[in-house]
């Protein structure tokens, strides 16, 4: 999803991460996070403080990654109160136990699954989207009843300064602290046990998050990323799938770990379609898109530099220009690309599109087939059949048929990767459940005692068969 967030130097001392942590372990054995009333009035302050802190987030965001008002309000404002406002609304309804049947085994007794927090979690964000990553998750852990550490990404410091702001302006420090720094607190952080770890941002620091995990075992919720493709065929609106491309694309610079990473379309409108997304270009960010207050920046220079170097993959076809003071790439498609090509051996994570073209959908299908699973796929066509035949024959961790990033914001959908891409899911009821221990438990009543399931057994295995048809 993104590069690593524990690099750099440490801003705080490593000694103090421990008594950071046993403050919160303290602080979750008093109880406090776990009655109802506490939960909700908690996610009510969370509410209020994204009204007091609204513009600086949005300021911070430009500051740190150029990211235009418009695109900054939905991606780190509202999607983080839509979440809130969806666990308000149910949390009730989540805590309550859950009845399941028993057999005749059982009888008489009652069985039901009731969920109870899991502790002290560790929740570690990304910095392309450095405030709605940090609090979506935190939501669903606090709706669970949970103390949480939140370590921020110090790739974008300002971000990372008004996230620490809010959340002391908001929370007890026992139950919702933030800890900024780099490499080494992250590393401390690390050698300390949690009761879950939720980390998004790339496989490579997914896989030292799950080898610090494994030697105190704790569950690990990872959202990563990949390559995600985009099919297009013939019978699509190609106005429309060209807007939404384009839009999908060249959101927040390209830095989205859902946005189209590469283009699969069908040879015989991918001219007309080309056509069509540099018009859109044009449109969206005018002749000089570095002069356009829509578009946004590369989040660093050594971000700037390896995408750079992806540029050499291919033909470019509109844009390719670039800026290393401004941290400006101009939106830019590749034509001629091949999956040997350096653009398509990594997620590019900025503002390249290359574009690959097939004869026919079983082609296209077989080539997402022989890649890693990618965090989301696209497709464009009216086809249903169509349609089924993508779903039933790819993997991804989610899909989104005749548009681009929207799925992402349905809160009543699992958000999450699958294979490479990631493990576990959050948003709306799902944050709630991976931030959750369900627990089973099953109760009996005295007053009726059969011996029959008692030793000795001789001659009650007829009655055990009978029972358990």
């Amino acid at each position: 999803m993104t590069q690593s967030t524990c690099s750099q130097n440490s801003l705080l001392p490593v000694d103090a991460v421990i008594p950071i942590i046993q403050r919160q372990r303290d602080f979750f054995a008093s109880g406090q996070t776990r009655p109802l009333p506490q939960r909700l009035e908690q996610l009510r302050r969370l509410l209020a403080a994204l009204d007091r802190h609204q513009d600086p987030i949005l300021a911070a965001v430009a500051t740190d990654l150029g990211k235009p008002h418009l695109e900054a309000y939905v991606g780190e404002v509202e999607a983080i109160r839509s979440e809130v406002r969806y666990a308000i609304k149910h949390l009730g309804q989540w805590v309550k136990p859950r009845t399941v049947a028993t057999s005749l085994l059982q009888f008489p007794a009652q069985a039901w699954i009731q969920a109870e927090p899991l502790g002290v979690v560790l929740i570690i964000g990304p910095w392309n989207y450095p405030i709605s990553l940090m609090l979506q998750p935190l939501v669903g852990a606090i709706a669970a009843g949970n103390c949480a550490l939140l370590k921020p990404s110090e790739v974008t410091p300002n971000a990372a300064a008004v996230l620490a702001e809010l959340v002391r302006d908001t929370f007890d420090p026992g139950w919702v602290t933030v800890v900024e720094g780099g490499i080494d607190t992250c590393q401390a952080l690390l050698s300390q046990r949690f009761d879950h770890i939720f980390f998004t941002g790339g496989s490579a620091i997914g896989k030292v998050i799950l080898r610090a995990a494994a030697p105190h075992l704790t569950p690990v919720t990872l959202e990563l990323g990949g390559k995600s493709p985009c099919i297009v065929e013939p019978d699509s609106d190609l106005d429309c799938a060209a807007r939404r491309i384009t839009w999908g694309k060249f959101f927040n610079g390209g830095q989205t770990c859902i946005a189209p990473d590469y283009l699969l379309v069908n040879r015989e409108i991918a001219p007309a379609l080309i056509a069509r997304l540099k018009a859109c270009i044009t449109e969206f960010y005018s002749d000089n898109p570095q002069t356009s207050p829509d578009y946004g920046r590369i989040v660093s220079d050594r971000h700037f530099q390896r995408l750079v170097h992806l540029l050499e993959s291919g033909t470019v076809v509109a844009g390719g220009q670039v800026d290393a003071r401004d941290r400006y790439i101009a939106p830019t498609l590749l034509e001629g690309v091949t999956w040997a090509d350096p653009v398509m051996q990594e997620e590019i994570f900025g503002p390249i599109l290359p574009i690959l073209t097939y004869d026919h959908l079983s082609v296209a299908i077989a080539q997402i087939q022989a890649q890693p699973k990618p965090l989301a796929l696209y497709f464009f066509g009216r086809d249903r059949q169509q349609q089924q035949q993508v779903l039933q024959n790819t993997s991804s961790g989610g899909v989104c048929l005749n548009d681009t990033l929207l799925q992402v914001g349905v809160v009543t959908l699992p958000f999450g990767g699958v294979g490479a891409s990631g493990m576990g899911t959050y948003h709306g009821k799902a944050t709630f459940d991976t931030f959750s221990h369900s627990k089973s438990v099953v109760r009996r009543f005295f007053g009726f005692d059969p011996k029959f399931r008692y030793a000795p057994y001789q001659g009650k295995l007829a009655i055990f068969k009978r029972l358990l048809r």
